[in-house]
């Protein structure tokens, strides 16, 4: 597979309202390279809350307007479960199939000017 996608929340009934909430598109600053952290998008200003990594070097997305947001530093990125089968199933489909899987259970934004740079680490 060229990616490894997730974000379909595991209650269906959670996932189905939040399916209209959009995010508005971003620039493409940086192109869909192996290893970076992008968002999924069906069209348009239509980004929710489903990611991907990619897998490999995916740079025709960057013309299809999918914006990569950030980039994996370690590991090779995760199997992908079947994001049919999530969103009508949710988490009883992840437990059962990927017992090891592990869970976001809370994210938040960081201003730019707040990352510090790895070299001065």
């Amino acid at each position: 597979k060229f990616v490894a996608q997730f974000g379909i929340n595991g209650d269906p009934k959670i996932n189905a309202k939040w399916k209209s909430q959009t995010i508005p598109d971003d620039p493409v600053g940086h192109g869909n390279e192996r290893g970076t952290l992008t968002m999924a998008t069906s069209g348009k200003n239509s980004r929710t809350a489903q990611l991907f990594i990619n897998k490999q070097n995916n740079k025709y997305l960057d013309k299809e307007g999918f914006t990569p947001i950030g980039q994996i530093i370690r590991g090779d990125g995760p199997k992908a479960p079947n994001q049919g089968k999530i969103n009508q199933q949710g988490n009883a489909y992840l437990k059962e199939h990927f017992p090891k899987l592990s869970y976001i259970s809370k994210a938040s934004y960081i201003d730019e000017s707040e990352i510090m740079d790895p070299k001065e680490s």
